[in-house]
């Protein structure tokens, strides 16, 4: 049950923080950003539970986090852009 949230979630997040690359707004920055702790939070979990193999683990939450964090980075910042050009 578990491995199938952190699926979902993981799955979600990715599809947020597209969306929030695409059109940035601070509610989706945080949607995004809670998503990814939830990810990481319940991955870790699941590492420790099942004794999983920690290479295979953490190499696929590296390429996850880096994906995500990338979309999020980038959205940030056109928001900010955004905003000083509306100062």
């Amino acid at each position: 049950m578990t491995l199938l949230i952190h699926i979902s979630v993981a799955l979600v997040s990715l599809l947020i923080s597209t969306l929030v690359y695409i059109s940035p707004s601070r509610t989706k920055l945080h949607i995004s950003s809670g998503l990814i702790f939830m990810t990481l939070a319940s991955g870790t979990y699941l590492v420790v539970s099942t004794h999983s193999p920690l290479l295979r683990a953490c190499t696929m939450g590296l390429m996850y986090t880096g994906v995500s964090l990338f979309a999020v980075i980038s959205a940030r910042n056109k928001l900010a852009s955004i905003q000083i050009s509306h100062n």
